[in-house]
């Protein structure tokens, strides 16, 4: 067990915005422990933050469960962050069971509440206020220790599973997310006119009817056969307060209605004036020569590459 810590200390608050930050909204495993000692936990996706300063977050339980009146009198509680490889832990903590850690490995946090091993991140937290609302209470917590590692995130979205492999039909959209198709044919990718005196890759605002309907018209107005690939980056850029999402499509070869087919070369790079964008292709072009990809995630100036499994690209 990790010594206690204070749990009114001051946390660090740019590292805590970036473990609040770097998750989709996923699936989490919320615990505590009973007045006996016995671990709990439930099967959640209502997490969320509150507050850096204080260092508070809140996760939701329905009235229903059976498990209502022990954490409203816990002392406090961890929200452990689900990784894409957990679902099984996922399932095993959203049905009835008699013991839900029996096949479980986890250990008591900083604070005192079960972490799972092998999570995306975990907040361990006393309890501040348990808060009727509605069909279900709310559970507000004061942070008082968390860790956050390179393994990617378990999403829920739309009755599915969500990982970052996951293809653009799976992905959640809205007005602020630009997409980019980042269209691969015969080892060359497709650049058109930015509008600005260089080049990008082709770009559109996904709208209200999500990221599907986009891509596709975007495809029709190229004049180009392709589809939907992998998820190559996802970052904001903080400065116009836009979320990317990027995808590598395969397209096959031809005479587009916009732009040509260039060459991953420095020479071909050369007219891409958006550093953002300019890194994402010679990153390309280096997993291209490879054959290992990955996908990107951070902001529109630093972030992580997350390798995706081999068999997924």
């Amino acid at each position: 067990m990790s010594d206690p810590i204070d749990p009114r200390a001051p946390l660090d608050p740019r590292a805590l915005r970036d473990a609040f930050g770097c998750f989709m909204t996923g699936v989490t495993v919320v615990t505590a422990l009973d007045e006996q000692g016995k671990p709990l936990g439930f099967t959640a996706n209502s997490f969320s933050s509150v507050s850096l300063d204080p260092p508070l977050l809140l996760v939701s339980i329905a009235n229903r469960s059976a498990n209502l009146a022990q954490f409203s009198k816990a002392k406090g509680f961890a929200v452990n962050i689900l990784a894409e490889g957990q679902k099984d832990v996922s399932a095993t903590f959203a049905r009835p069971s008699e013991d839900r850690f029996a096949s479980v490995y986890w250990r008591h946090g900083p604070v005192g509440s079960p972490l799972i091993a092998e999570v995306s991140a975990w907040f361990d937290c006393t309890m501040e206020q348990a808060i009727p609302a509605g069909d279900h209470t709310i559970l507000l917590g004061r942070i008082g220790a968390f860790e956050a590692n390179a393994h990617p995130g378990l999403g829920y979205y739309r009755g599915a599973y969500v990982t970052p492999a996951a293809t653009a039909t799976q992905l959640p959209a809205g007005p602020d997310v630009v997409l980019s198709a980042i269209l691969q044919a015969e080892g060359k990718v497709l650049l058109v006119d930015d509008g600005r005196g260089g080049l990008s890759v082709p770009m559109t605002r996904v709208g209200r009817d999500g990221v599907q309907a986009a891509l596709s018209a975007l495809f029709a107005s190229l004049n180009l056969q392709a589809e939907a690939g992998s998820v190559y980056a996802v970052y904001e850029d903080a400065k116009l307060g836009t979320q990317h999402l990027a995808l590598r499509c395969p397209a096959q070869a031809g005479s587009p209605a916009t732009g040509a087919f260039v060459e991953l070369s420095p020479e071909g790079m050369a007219d891409v004036t958006d550093p953002a964008l300019r890194s994402m292709l010679q990153r390309l072009a280096e997993e291209t020569r490879m054959g290992n990809y990955g996908t990107y995630f951070g902001t529109h100036e630093q972030g992580r590459v997350q390798r995706i499994a081999e068999g997924q690209n």
